[in-house]
C-alpha cells in the first residue's frame, strides 16, 4: 500500500520547486547598458534568480530521493510480482528519470546563465558592449518539468506499491514428476 504521508511529502516538495521555478522565471536578470567616464558597460539588476532557481533543483532533488528511496529505486528491493502493474511501474520509473534530469538540467543550465554577467568595459568609440542575459522560458521549462516528474514520480510510487504488495506466489510443483 502507499504510503499517504510520502505522497503528501512529495507533492508539498514538488509544489515548492515549481514555485521556486516560476518565481525565478519572473525574477530573471535583466540588464541596461550604463555609461560611466566616457565607458559604456552592462549593469545588471539583482540575482536572486539564481538562488530560486538553484533552491527548485535542491527541492525537486529531495522529492525524488524520497520517492526512490521509498521504492529501493526499483533494482534494490524484493522482486515484482509479474503483471500489468510491474510493467507500468517500470515504464513509469523511465519516464519519471528522463522527466527529472531535462528539469534539473533547466534549473542548474538556468541559474548558471542567470548568475554569469559580462565584465568588460568599451569606450564611446566601440559599439556598444553585448550585454547576455538567460533567454526567457528557460526556468518555465524546469517548472514544467517538475509537474511532469511530480505527476510520474507519484504515478511510479503508487504502481510499485501494487505490485510490491505481497509476495510471489509459491509454485505447488517444484520439479520433475518420476512417477
Amino acid at each position: 500500500m502507499a504510503s499517504k504521508f510520502l505522497l503528501l511529502t512529495v507533492f508539498v516538495l514538488d509544489l515548492i520547486a515549481f514555485s521556486l521555478a516560476v518565481a525565478a522565471e519572473h525574477r530573471r536578470s535583466s540588464v541596461s547598458v550604463a555609461t560611466e567616464a566616457n565607458t559604456k558597460y552592462c549593469a545588471y539588476d539583482s540575482d536572486i534568480a539564481t538562488g530560486l532557481g538553484v533552491g527548485s533543483f535542491l527541492f525537486l532533488m529531495v522529492s525524488q530521493l524520497m520517492i526512490m528511496g521509498a521504492s529501493k529505486c526499483l533494482c534494490c528491493g524484493r522482486a515484482l510480482r509479474p503483471g500489468c502493474s510491474r510493467v507500468w511501474a517500470i515504464v513509469l520509473f523511465i519516464f519519471c528519470w528522463l522527466a527529472f534530469f531535462i528539469a534539473e538540467l533547466c534549473l542548474l543550465a538556468g541559474s548558471v546563465r542567470n548568475a554569469y554577467h559580462t565584465k568588460y568595459r568599451t569606450y564611446w568609440s566601440s559599439n556598444p558592449p553585448s550585454c547576455e542575459t538567460l533567454r526567457k522560458g528557460v526556468f518555465g521549462a524546469g517548472a514544467a518539468f517538475i509537474v511532469f516528474t511530480g505527476i510520474l514520480s507519484q504515478l511510479f510510487y503508487v504502481t510499485y506499491s501494487k505490485t510490491d504488495d505481497g509476495s510471489l506466489p509459491l509454485r505447488q510443483d517444484t520439479g520433475i514428476r518420476m512417477g
